[in-house]
């Protein structure tokens, strides 16, 4: 099998950059901004951000299934990606740079053109990555090198504000919104105008035949996609749990907001420097064993957030780092290097390539865990009567409960995700299992049914 150039796999990773630039921000400064600057509610902020998820509900499995089946003389993938960029900016711009006066309504308005905007961008953008092409381990290749841009993007949005901190003394949600939306706003069209117009769509695939809710039956049968989305969901509410936190724990225990970006630009650090590391040990002792170990150490080293109090800002480094490491490989790189699998599977049970729909629902599986987390940790902190407010002194049971929830219940969910996991059943073994299946079939020979009861559909 021939392997893609660097040149391709560089072009098509490109638009990663401002998609990461634009969701990380989301999850972790637009809460306090809002809530604290703008002045929305704890729980109307967590209510409007569940609200948007469930838009979603109907919005993700509806850009699956209609990706699958666009044909135009482009292709299928690249003119949603056209489409959505303009209709994102617009939000990005609107959400991140509010007028005087803008409330909850405003809020809610633009996270659903941004969440609009952003699933008509990721679902073709990454089915179009198991369309480059046919091999399993060139198609872990290219996930790799996009994962690698979109820490690179998550960077770039600590980095930008973090220079205007360090060089002009330019701090704050509001400084550090103004400052990613821009560059994100400058990135976006030449990203997307290299990804469209130097990466080719791939060999030719037939539209999916299958209908909608036939599809969704037969894809929720499939056990090792129900057991991976289930882990990635827990793993994934409790990232989010702490990102709108992470904030609060900064200005209000450390006593230190304006600094809070140079702890989550070590964070990003620490994520991409883990990248490759946790590649080795997939290949090592395998891809769910690994899994199961980022879980464990994020899990062990959360709760260790507790002991820090007010001005032990630089305390917090080794457990950033540790962190950081950790969801290296459990946040991104690691499942979807899985969800290559279960897909295989799918492919092998149902006939056809239907990866969009996958990914429609992997993205509203992401989504939801971040709205859930998102929602569970304002929702809590509003049942605690923390006041958000700038400038507020908040008694001992506030902050403990802040603590709380910022340094031990995520670990709850890291635990519950890992345990789930443990025994997948697809190793490197068994998917080898599969794709000899899926080569037969290819090439006319004989197909028989999965071997492995774990692996079998109904």
């Amino acid at each position: 099998m021939q392997t893609l150039k660097r040149s391709t796999l560089f072009h098509y990773s490109l638009t990663e950059v401002p998609l990461m630039m634009s969701i990380f921000p989301a999850l972790v400064f637009i809460p306090k901004f809002y809530t604290s600057e703008m002045g929305v509610p704890l729980a109307l902020a967590a209510n409007i951000i569940l609200a948007v998820r469930i838009f979603d509900l109907v919005n993700d499995p509806l850009m699956g299934y209609v990706s699958d089946r666009t044909e135009t003389r482009w292709g299928r993938r690249r003119p949603w990606l056209v489409l959505a960029a303009p209709i994102m900016m617009i939000g990005i711009y609107n959400l991140f740079m509010p007028p005087q006066g803008a409330g909850a309504l405003h809020m809610l308005t633009w996270m659903m053109v941004v969440s609009a905007g952003t699933t008509m961008i990721l679902i073709p953008y990454y089915a179009w990555a198991a369309e480059l092409s046919p091999d399993y381990n060139e198609r872990s290749r290219i996930t790799g090198w996009r994962s690698m841009m979109g820490v690179v993007g998550s960077l770039v949005a600590q980095l930008a504000p973090a220079l205007a901190l360090l060089l002009f003394g330019i701090g704050g949600s509001a400084a550090v919104l103004e400052i990613v939306g821009f560059t994100m706003l400058a990135l976006m069209p030449v990203c997307v105008l290299l990804t469209v117009t130097r990466v080719p769509e791939g060999g030719a695939r037939e539209r999916s035949q299958i209908p909608v809710w036939r599809g969704l039956k037969l894809m929720f049968a499939n056990g090792p996609f129900k057991r991976l989305v289930l882990s990635f969901m827990l793993g994934q509410a409790g990232l989010a749990i702490t990102a709108p936190l992470y904030l609060f724990f900064i200005a209000f225990v450390l006593g230190a907001e304006e600094q809070a970006i140079f702890m989550l630009t070590f964070f990003y650090l620490a994520n991409f420097a883990a990248i490759p590391l946790w590649v080795r040990a997939s290949a090592r002792i395998g891809k769910h064993r690994a899994y199961v170990a980022s879980y464990a150490l994020i899990a062990a080293v959360h709760p260790f957030y507790m002991l820090l109090e007010a001005g032990d800002f630089w305390w917090m480094l080794p457990v950033t780092l540790a962190t950081g490491f950790a969801a290296g490989g459990f946040s991104a790189m690691l499942p979807n290097s899985m969800k290559a699998d279960v897909i295989d599977l799918d492919s092998l049970q149902s006939g056809e390539n239907r990866a969009a729909q996958f990914f429609s629902v992997w993205s509203f599986t992401f989504k939801s865990a971040a709205a859930f987390g998102a929602w569970l940790a304002l929702a809590s902190l509003a049942l605690v009567s923390f006041d958000a407010a700038p400038n507020a002194v908040n008694g001992e049971g506030p902050l403990l409960g802040l603590r709380l929830l910022f340094a031990v219940l995520p670990s709850v969910f890291y635990l519950l995700a890992g345990a789930i996991v443990w025994n997948y059943p697809i190793t490197e073994a068994r998917h080898a299992e599969l794709r000899a299946q899926l080569e037969a079939r290819r090439t006319g020979g004989n197909v028989s049914a999965c071997t492995h009861p774990g692996l079998r559909l109904p």
